[in-house]
């Protein structure tokens, strides 16, 4: 692994990486509205993604270009963020704001989404996490304010996607369809590659070790901890020790040792000492490679008024075979 220095300001704000210039935005959109006029027109159809799986290799190549570099290596941050992509704002409808929203009709947004999943490698859902809808949608709900998940406006702790299940996803994508009203949220990331710079030998060592157990997230829904039957002790790193990928979620993961304790509260120090924070703005594509880095959120004010804070969330495997065992008829929903 390279050497670096980690980024120790916390309130460190990102624009975009990259931004698309209005010609290739032209060209996305366009692509994008052909996906949503061709008659198969759910995105959860698997004759939807195939199409969206071709339609990838139209994209403009600044676009293909950097998300292919990122799939090889996903830098010292593990996070992409892409600016002017097509959400077709002016026809948004209302920010939805009911419990398990999800995107199942073909949109500008939605087509966008999948295109850049399948330029990835193939999207990827969970039956249990918003009823296994491939586009998910990231809105605060009423009365779900303190809710530990997309669904709140409180601060959302450092996790990786789905840490527990046996086959978390690679990358998790974001696209925002719009910003709070007071452009105060904002997505927290925080690299291994960066934080492992501050760990002590010793908090390494007892991260490496399989002292710790992952729960569904909240997400998932109450019960779902108590189905779940792969809880056996897993590492919180695993893999190359210059370089390791990461499972765990502040929330959701216990540690069995006291050692396992002290050296997960040393690595939650480590991301909040280097932790990114990106203020998204519509048309923003973030993705984010889920194996070595984490990511959280600030706290905003909803307003629940149909113009508040939305993006839409995809996630991404690089090797669709693993989980086929998980995935009836060899489709894109694990089903358990």
């Amino acid at each position: 692994m390279p050497e670096t220095t980690p980024d120790t300001t916390q309130s460190t704000v990102l624009a975009a990486d990259r931004k698309l210039d209005p010609a290739d935005a032209g060209a996305c959109e366009r692509l994008a509205r052909t996906l949503c006029t061709r008659g198969h027109d759910q995105v959860d159809n698997p004759e939807w993604v195939a199409q969206a799986r071709d339609a990838w290799e139209d994209l403009p190549l600044l676009l293909r270009r950097e998300v292919r570099r990122f799939r090889r290596h996903s830098g010292p941050h593990g996070t992409l963020v892409i600016g002017g992509l097509p959400v077709d704002q002016a026809a948004l409808p209302a920010t939805p704001a009911v419990p398990g929203s999800v995107q199942r009709q073909a949109t500008i947004s939605a087509a966008v989404l999948t295109m850049v999943a399948c330029g990835l490698g193939e999207p990827l859902a969970y039956l249990a996490e918003k009823s296994g809808a491939l586009v998910q949608d990231v809105v605060p709900v009423p009365g779900q304010e303190t809710f530990h998940g997309n669904a709140g406006s409180a601060p959302l702790s450092f996790h990786t996607e789905n840490s527990f299940h046996p086959h978390p996803p690679d990358y998790v994508i974001f696209l925002c369809l719009r910003a709070d009203h007071d452009r105060i949220a904002g997505m927290r990331v925080a690299g291994i590659r960066q934080a492992l710079l501050l760990l002590t030998p010793a908090g390494r060592q007892a991260l490496f070790a399989p002292e710790f157990i992952s729960a569904p997230p909240p997400s998932f829904g109450p019960d779902a901890a108590a189905t779940e039957p792969d809880v056996k002790p897993r590492p919180v790193l695993s893999g190359a020790v210059e370089d390791p990928d990461i499972r765990m979620g502040q929330l959701v993961t216990t540690p069995l040792t006291p050692r396992a304790a002290a050296a997960l509260a040393e690595f939650g120090r480590a991301c909040e000492a280097t932790a990114r924070t990106l203020r998204l703005t519509p048309g923003d594509l973030v993705v984010i490679d889920n194996r070595v880095t984490v990511h959280g959120r600030t706290a905003f004010h909803p307003r629940y008024d149909g113009a508040d804070r939305w993006l839409q969330r995809t996630y991404v495997t690089t090797d669709l075979r693993r989980s086929r065992d998980h995935r009836p008829h060899d489709g894109h929903i694990l089903a358990r």
